[in-house]
């Protein structure tokens, strides 16, 4: 998992970058121009920031987060590398906001809200997300924010668990999403079309509640 950010007017031209989900036991070690951010339990990466390369990537208009691709990740492994680090980052711009079809569905042992779903988001097999919307159903197809997802607000959607069950991303309801108009009421959005798996289209949402 990668995820990348880029904000030159707050933070000057130092690039943020995300592998594992924040952890509280950690600590960094910078060598010349790149602090490793690690777990100070496992000594595992966590993430980087890498400074004064904005110009060599190609980002330094850029703001937010930011989608780097294979050469770009080159640039910053060499980085890595010349530091004497061992870690080595891959590319990961696979879409995190991807039509799901809720192919299972059933109550969770310790709620009287939550459902455990079998979601089905276009891999070898459907993945496995608790949800709280009174309005899911079994049969919906529906919008998930897959780990690596960065909500609207800034949120990050890693792995977790709902009162002890894994949970592996989000079915998502139309204003966590941002769409304009959204209702604002608790609900996920159900689409009605797609196909599982398919990259959610932002930009044709906009006009979903005109």
């Amino acid at each position: 998992m990668l995820l990348s950010f880029y904000n030159p007017d707050v933070l000057g031209d130092v690039l943020i970058v995300e592998t594992a989900e924040d952890v509280a036991a950690q600590d960094t070690t910078q060598k010349d121009n790149v602090v490793r951010i690690f777990n100070t339990e496992t000594n595992d990466a966590i993430g980087f920031n890498f400074f004064g390369l904005g110009e060599e990537l190609g980002i330094q208009n850029e703001s937010g987060q930011v989608f780097l691709d294979d050469k770009q990740v080159d640039i910053l492994n060499s980085a890595i590398a010349k530091t004497g680090f061992s870690d080595k980052l891959e590319t990961d711009n696979s879409p995190k906001f991807v039509i799901g079809h809720v192919a299972e569905m059933k109550a969770h042992p310790d709620s009287d809200h939550l459902h455990i779903t079998q979601t089905e988001v276009g891999l070898d097999k459907p993945v496995q997300i608790v949800c709280g919307a009174p309005n899911i159903e079994q049969g919906q197809l529906v919008v998930v924010a897959l780990p690596g997802a960065v909500m609207p607000t800034g949120a990050e959607i890693w792995p977790g668990a709902l009162r002890g069950v894994d949970s592996y991303g989000m079915i998502c309801s139309a204003r966590e999403l941002g769409i304009p108009n959204a209702p604002q009421k608790r609900g996920i959005l159900v689409l009605d079309q797609g196909t599982a798996g398919q990259a959610f289209d932002f930009e044709a949402a906009k006009n979903l509640f005109d």
